[in-house]
């Protein structure tokens, strides 16, 4: 019977979801899920949704739910991280003090002001679960769903000794876009995804043996398709490559349509996933004032159990290394001259094979000029991030912030000073690295 800890199993949207997906392959089917928050709502009700979803799928598997990261970490083979770092309360000033600067974010969970704070609050949290898995459960492997994802697997490859690989769904997700775009079967897109978490590029998109770029072009003059994701339009338009992850994430990882209220207005129609302001507090925020009511319905069986395995890679991950059927995905996984034309050490998401033997990422070679200079300036800021929280240095926040492109272009660097020193005062109580 394996072992498999989910650590913040109170996000319960994820962990449900992972679960029902694990359960679907045969050989786990009798696996002993760990489930771990610090949360005991929370808990209560992922205790009651685990029993549906074994006693309804009647699967063998058992499971324990626990406040102790310990208990649930100890002897496992696997460990799933998908945790939120101080909630709500913190997120907020991380979009509303930027904002206050003229730095509109979206989401703001990866890079710029609001993911490299993000980042520095989550990176204590997760070097303390590697560090309980050094100890208490060496070789299990981890895999990390966290964000800020470049910033914390970069943590974790180097300041622990854990195996681990960080997962995303932009990839599988967005190629299921172009393939429902252009028109053809997703299982016959056959495509080469090379970069960084939520800032890869499409390398080759091919049906047939045939690029669907050309189709891909022709469906920018289709209003409803490219106001539906128009910033990732726009930079396929002039870089010739379609990235990973939604335009609300990719509109503000740049210098081009965020920096003034016209380019907002043309750029981000709609708002929402598509590049609202701060839209990510609507995530946290008033959507989730009926959470409660929706965990009810989940937990008392109201709602129907979807018991349809869905497109994550974890579940696929765990049954290859369990069972030596070959899976190929995208990981998060240190650059090892997987991409020749970034830094070694720094996170790339590069296609992985997983199997008995663990993890194979697979050598890409180097990446277009003009896809890999973007890159190039995040992994900067991650691998500058991870230093401060390590080192305790607070300036060095500030310059990595300072070269971030949003907010390079639309501040000076006096103004990012201030703006910085402002986030640390409305942060210090859950940055402990820096006292």
């Amino acid at each position: 019977m394996k072992k498999i800890a989910f650590i913040g199993a109170g996000s319960l949207g994820f962990s449900r979801r992972l679960m029902i997906d694990i359960l679907s392959f045969p050989a786990l089917q009798d696996c002993m899920f760990s489930l771990m928050d610090i949360d005991e709502f929370r808990l209560g009700y992922v205790e009651r949704i685990a029993k549906r979803i074994i006693d309804e799928g009647g699967y063998p598997a058992k499971f324990e739910v626990t406040t102790d990261r310990k208990k649930a970490i100890e002897g496992a083979d696997y460990v799933i991280i998908m945790i939120l770092a101080n909630g709500f309360e913190a997120i907020k000033p991380e979009i509303e003090i930027p904002l206050k600067y003229g730095v509109d974010q979206c989401i703001g969970d990866t890079t710029g002001p609001g993911g490299i704070f993000r980042g520095l609050r989550t990176i204590p949290m997760i070097l303390d679960i590697c560090r309980d898995v050094e100890k208490y459960a060496p070789n299990a492997f981890v895999l990390n769903y966290t964000n800020p994802m470049s910033i914390l697997c970069t943590a974790m490859n180097k300041a622990t000794s854990v195996r681990n690989v960080g997962l995303c769904h932009s990839v599988q997700g967005t190629a299921a876009l172009i393939a429902n775009w252009v028109g053809i079967p997703y299982d016959e897109f056959d495509y080469l995804v090379a970069g960084i978490n939520h800032q890869a590029w499409f390398l080759k998109a091919e049906h047939n043996g045939k690029s669907v770029y050309p189709t891909l072009r022709e469906k920018i003059a289709d209003e409803e398709i490219y106001n539906s994701d128009t910033t990732r339009f726009e930079m396929f338009k002039h870089l010739d490559y379609f990235v990973t992850e939604s335009s609300g994430h990719n509109s503000e990882y740049n210098p081009w349509f965020r920096k003034r209220p016209d380019l907002l207005q043309k750029y981000t129609p709609g708002g929402s996933w598509n590049g609202g302001t701060g839209f990510i507090l609507q995530l946290y925020g008033k959507d989730r004032e009926d959470f409660a009511q929706d965990l009810e319905r989940m937990a008392s069986g109201e709602d129907k159990i979807n018991f349809n395995r869905s497109n994550e890679y974890g579940s696929q991950i765990i049954n290859a290394m369990e069972t030596d059927a070959p899976f190929r995905f995208n990981g998060n996984v240190a650059n090892n001259g997987f991409i020749s034309n970034l830094p070694t050490g720094s996170c790339v998401e590069v296609p992985c094979y997983a199997d008995s033997h663990g993890l194979s990422p697979m050598v890409v070679g180097a990446l277009p000029s003009q896809l890999v200079i973007l890159n190039q300036i995040h992994v900067a800021m991650a691998d500058m991030t991870v230093e401060a929280s390590l080192t305790g240095n607070k300036r060095l926040v500030f310059q990595a912030i300072a070269h971030d492109p949003l907010t390079s272009a639309v501040l000076s660097l006096q103004e990012i000073e201030d703006m910085v020193d402002e986030l640390f005062a409305s942060q210090s109580k859950w940055l402990p690295q820096f006292k």
